[in-house]
């Protein structure tokens, strides 16, 4: 059976269960690049020194089927346009082969005496391979060609530490729901023991999932299966009537990406139960970049030492930041704070929505779904658009774009005049 590699709104069991299958599965290599060559659009590995841990001896030769986000970086590292690329192995796997042997290995020519000169010289770098092995098949995973000198900070380990940081703050939360891509995590906790009135904040909102059953419709399409999303459903259980119950909770969220921008990052979050949504404010987070060394060729392996000293300041950050964000003071002053801007009236809503997409880098579809989500949630506010964002988010099927577009709802409502 093959490593499930993306999830929306799991809860916490199911996120650890997915991670220690991630794992088990995981191998991490660093090879030169003339160890590498595109075959068919998958990359093939050779002259790799097998790999042996717990799992016993894995050969590491063979091919890989790189995913979306690995030839995102496969196109970094070689400087190919990742729109072409992508076009390429759609439609043309050969020159998918072409431009990235071309680029790893150079290219030499042969003179009619047997004298060979070399045109373009082989990429001399190493790179970091991460990698699923080989499950149902002969073929493994590509999850990201990497610097040799990236820092490894795996989802399982934060998670833990993260865990263990709310333990040491003593506080009294639920990890609401887990997000998995196949580059990051995305973990989203509250207390519901620190809560407040947000009366101007949420003035005259209606929770726009129980007035169009469309919008609900889309959000449960998300969810990973049916019975998870029947689960979910059964956890919420609030049925609140419209309008009723103006109550904000703390709460935070970590997120930790093992293939992309190398960080981890918690921040602070006020959640609307009523709706589920969440407003974030990056400003006030803590982002901790993975810092590493440039690694020997061959498997890589951590010391315990040199990762639990990486853990344990993550671990350290989550117990200041958990005593502080969830507190009724910090709840109080960052309601007070957004309270003011709050209220200023959206007269036009197709137009307003129209220029704050637009300054804020929002696709056409995103502006749509945004402006169906403020009609439905019947709040024609500046905190009706930052709501809108923050519950059209949880109908986006891409966790990451999800948690982008969450961090920008308080700069939407801060633009609208």
């Amino acid at each position: 059976m093959s490593v499930i590699t993306t999830a929306r709104n799991a809860d916490l069991q199911d996120m650890l269960t997915m991670l220690r299958d991630q794992q088990a599965a995981k191998l991490d290599v660093v090879a030169p690049a003339t160890a590498l060559r595109s075959r068919d659009g998958a990359i093939a590995l050779s002259d790799v020194e097998p790999v042996v841990d717990e799992n016993g001896v894995t050969v590491v030769n063979g091919l890989y089927v790189p995913t979306k986000d690995a030839d995102a970086t496969i196109a970094a590292k070689l400087g190919i346009g990742l729109k072409y690329l992508r076009k390429l192995r759609g439609e043309r796997p050969d020159l998918y082969d072409a431009n990235v042997n071309g680029l790893l290995h150079g290219r030499s020519k042969r003179s009619a005496t047997g004298e060979t000169t070399m045109l373009y010289p082989a990429d001399e770098r190493s790179f970091l391979l991460r990698l699923f092995r080989c499950q149902d098949s002969e073929r493994g995973v590509l999850r990201a060609l990497l610097s040799d000198s990236y820092g490894i900070i795996d989802n399982l380990d934060v998670l833990t530490a993260v865990l263990d940081g709310i333990r040491q703050a003593d506080a009294e939360v639920q990890i609401r729901s887990c997000d998995l891509t196949e580059s990051s995590m995305h973990c989203k906790v509250y207390s519901p023991t620190v809560a407040q009135l947000a009366p101007h904040f949420l003035r005259g909102y209606r929770n726009p999932f129980y007035a169009n059953p469309d919008l609900e419709a889309q959000r449960r399409e998300v969810a990973a299966d049916v019975d998870r999303a029947r689960r979910i459903a059964r956890a919420d259980g609030q049925n609140y009537e419209s309008g009723d119950e103006p109550i904000v909770f703390a709460g935070f969220r970590f997120s930790n990406s093992e293939i992309g921008d190398g960080a981890v990052t918690i921040k602070p979050e006020l959640y609307v139960k009523i709706c589920r949504n969440g407003l974030t404010l990056p400003l006030l987070g803590i982002r901790k970049m993975h810092q590493g060394v440039k690694m020997e060729q061959g498997s890589v392996t951590w010391s315990r030492d040199t990762q639990n000293k990486h853990l344990a300041v993550i671990t350290a950050q989550t117990r200041d930041a958990v005593r502080e964000w969830l507190s009724p003071a910090f709840l109080a002053t960052q309601i007070e704070e957004i309270d003011h801007l709050a209220g200023t009236p959206v007269p036009e809503a197709d137009k307003t929505i129209k220029v704050v997409a637009k300054k804020l880098g929002f696709s056409e579809a995103e502006r749509d779904g945004v402006l169906s989500h403020f009609i439905a949630g019947g709040q024609l506010t500046a905190a009706g658009i930052a709501n809108a964002i923050t519950s059209y988010s949880q109908t986006v099927p891409d966790a990451d774009r999800a948690d982008a577009l969450d961090d920008l709802a308080l700069s939407a409502m801060a633009l609208v005049k």
